[in-house]
């Protein structure tokens, strides 16, 4: 079976990315966004359908965009560089790739996750990166609906299964190396997340 061209999987990638943003906009902002950006409809097309005025569907169509494409986002080249760790690391994990792995992870590293995100009894923290990787290979069947995200401004790691949101990793990246991942599965704690796709 041949490997489909890295562009698709690229747009299928950016794709889920959006939806889970979109997902997150307040129903306004989703439509004027969608009409301007998509359909690049008129502000004054859109007013009346968003059912504000001229200038606060201005506001609707601009203030959308900036929490989409993250305004509050680190430089070009941090994202980078954050990007070349997270990125092999989803790759090492599909792959089940145990010393890939290890090698984009602090040998410290710090794995912390919320209630939601671990079953009943399991540890809540876990350190060192031996111990973090062997956690990690016993969820390789959600690698696959794993996607590079922008949380909080960094690159971070969102798992949508079929677009719907279920978890996000938010990761710290020092010295070339993930030195700390905070998954966070709890919907309320999701549903203020800053979360916005990340250019490519």
């Amino acid at each position: 079976m041949k490997s489909r061209p890295h562009e698709t999987l690229l747009a299928e990638s950016v794709g889920l990315a959006l939806l889970v943003v979109l997902e997150r906009l307040a129903p306004a902002e989703r439509v004027a966004f969608v009409l301007h950006d998509v359909f690049a409809m008129s502000f004054e097309d859109i007013a009346p359908i968003v059912r504000r005025s001229l200038t606060a569907a201005r506001q609707l169509a601009s203030r959308a965009p900036r929490r989409v494409r993250g305004a509050a986002a680190a430089s070009d080249a941090d994202l980078s560089q954050q990007r070349g760790v997270v990125d092999p690391f989803l790759s090492a994990l599909r792959n089940r790739d145990f010393d890939a792995l290890l090698a984009v992870l602090d040998p410290h590293i710090v794995r912390r996750a919320d209630r939601a995100a671990v079953p009943s009894g399991a540890a809540r923290e876990l350190r060192g990166a031996a111990t973090v990787v062997e956690e990690a290979l016993t969820h390789t069947d959600l690698a696959r609906f794993a996607r590079p995200i922008l949380v909080k401004g960094s690159v971070g790691i969102v798992v949508a299964p079929r677009g719907r949101l279920r978890l996000v990793i938010c990761c710290t990246v020092r010295g070339g190396k993930i030195s700390e991942m905070d998954v966070i599965a709890d919907l309320a704690h999701l549903r203020q997340l800053d979360l916005a796709v990340l250019d490519r």
